[in-house]
């Protein structure tokens, strides 16, 4: 069992000398209130009510102009940007909460009505996803085949991870967690389907892993290790992610390199993993080979949750769709409140409806 864990979601978690209040976590959710891509006083709103959470990750935050892919989604790589992000930690500091950005570049995940002038939509390789986004000037629309990228854009991207990372730093977040799940740029690399690359980028499971891995370095050594996390999602099929017969080695080689790197911590969306004995395997080795925090996602309960906790699966667990509709979940879950419902017709409309305006117990 890994020493930092916690025995139940209300103790406190410490490591590297971070003090998270207790083993819940915000997940990381799209929320498309960030008008012009800038955060807003709305946002730092919504932030600042969750802030009884260990630790809130906040919604994909792009490290550049090329990694937006859905309507109204942030960024922090500009001025203004930065600016709109150190309202949202300052209100959540001042209740006291922990909050990482997560930088998340969409990739393939895009269109163009909903980019940035001058924006490319890049992937490892010109493969197009399948399926439609919504464009607030266009309506839906079929997500358009991004270009290959050149050696000179993953170089470019990298960078532009570093930048993100220091700006999220200036911004007042306490660390950062990379988006390597749900079918976005990071993992666009790990899968053959999306990566058919022959460069050093493609082929072998290092090759697919070196663009995240590389990423990972870059933002560490920018930022320091203890203020960054990773996100994956084995088994993922979202954004049209297919599965491939070398899953559970990439995951566990990817483990096993981030462990080396010594970062933070891995937040893992396992319901998919948990579906096969091979991926309770891949669970048990990431488990055993990552030295620091262990975060766990999926559906979980309060009963559940605590079950991994008690069984040293985890050191924290990570709710998603629950803080929606109950800003204060923590309270909620700790003296046995009903949760409320939300509601997604509004989980990605512009205003406060369905945002801001939840009841507390």
């Amino acid at each position: 069992m890994n020493q930092t864990s916690s025995p139940d979601l209300f103790s406190p978690v410490t490591k590297y000398g971070i003090e998270f209040s207790n083993a819940i976590v915000m997940a990381p959710m799209t929320r498309s209130r960030a008008l012009g891509s800038v955060p807003n006083d709305l946002m730092a709103t919504y932030y600042q009510q969750r802030a009884g959470a260990g630790l809130i990750i906040t919604e994909g935050n792009s490290p550049s102009p090329n990694g937006i892919g859905y309507a109204r989604t942030p960024g922090i790589y500009s001025d203004e940007q930065i600016e709109g992000w150190k309202k949202v930690t300052n209100a959540v500091h001042a209740k006291g909460g922990k909050i990482f950005s997560q930088l998340m570049h969409v990739g393939r995940v895009s269109h163009s009505a909903n980019m940035p002038a001058g924006a490319k939509i890049l992937a490892p390789s010109a493969i197009q996803a399948a399926g439609d986004m919504w464009t607030d000037s266009q309506g839906l629309q079929l997500k358009e085949k991004p270009q290959a990228m050149t050696s000179a854009d993953i170089k470019a991207t990298i960078a532009e991870f570093a930048r993100a990372a220091i700006h999220a730093v200036e911004a007042g977040f306490d660390g950062v967690e990379l988006h390597g799940a749900n079918g976005y740029l990071l993992e666009q690399f790990l899968n053959p389907h999306t990566n058919q690359r022959t460069d050093t980028y493609g082929g072998s499971v290092e090759n697919r892993s070196r663009f995240a891995l590389e990423v990972t370095e870059a933002v560490a050594n920018a930022i320091g290790k203890n203020k960054v996390g990773m996100r994956l999602s084995p088994y993922n099929v979202f954004n049209d992610m297919g599965l491939y017969p070398e899953i559970a080695e990439t995951y566990a080689y990817l483990a096993e390199e981030l462990s080396k790197q010594d970062i933070l911590y891995l937040h893992v969306i396992d319901y998919a993993a948990r579906t096969s004995d091979e991926g309770l395997t891949l669970l048990k080795s990431i488990r055993r080979t990552f030295s620091n925090l262990l975060i766990l996602n999926g559906g979980y309960s309060r009963e559940r949750a605590e079950q991994v906790l008690h069984n040293g699966e985890a050191d924290m667990v990570s709710f998603g769709t629950p803080f929606i509709a109950n800003p204060d979940l923590h309270y909620r879950l700790k003296h046995g409140i009903a949760l409320q419902e939300s509601d997604p017709n509004t989980f990605y409309t512009p205003d406060s409806k369905g945002y801001t305006d939840y009841t507390f117990a």
